[in-house]
């Protein structure tokens, strides 16, 4: 019995690192409003609400995706693909631009969720767009 893994590649490494900042992101703040001196206490949000949870949700399912062949052994897993990445980067950045567009109708819009308020949000973009660029190295690698 041997024990052959093959390697991970590029392409998973960038998927990987990139849902880990997802799901960092999501547990940091999104926007924060208020909470000068001699205002009312912030009013602080994290992507766990609204469809930003869809975020976090798709990266969990892409970090499940990445591990999928190492757990099933040698034989070749039929969801481990390009395109099943491309709809978990899909669904990531869905939950990102919703939540996105829920904040910004709120007082101050745009200044909640400056970088050095909401930290969060912009982690998870980054995410998001690492996740594009890994759904694109993998279609460009040849099937295994």
């Amino acid at each position: 019995m041997s024990l052959h893994r093959r390697p991970l590649g590029r392409g998973r490494w960038v998927a990987a690192v990139s849902a880990i900042l997802i799901v960092v992101g999501c547990a940091l703040p999104w926007f924060r409003a208020g909470g000068g001196e001699g205002m009312m206490p912030a009013l602080v949000g994290n992507g766990f609400s609204g469809p930003g949870i869809l975020a976090f949700l798709a990266a969990l399912a892409t970090l499940a995706l990445v591990a999928l062949p190492y757990a099933m052994g040698d034989r070749p897993v039929a969801v481990d693909r390009w395109w099943v990445y491309a709809l978990l980067a899909g669904i990531a950045a869905l939950g990102v631009l919703l939540r996105t567009l829920a904040i910004v109708p709120e007082p101050d819009g745009f200044g909640t969720m400056l970088p050095d308020r909401a930290p969060g949000i912009w982690l998870a973009a980054a995410g998001v767009v690492g996740l594009a660029f890994a759904t694109a190295e993998l279609f460009g690698a040849r099937p295994e």
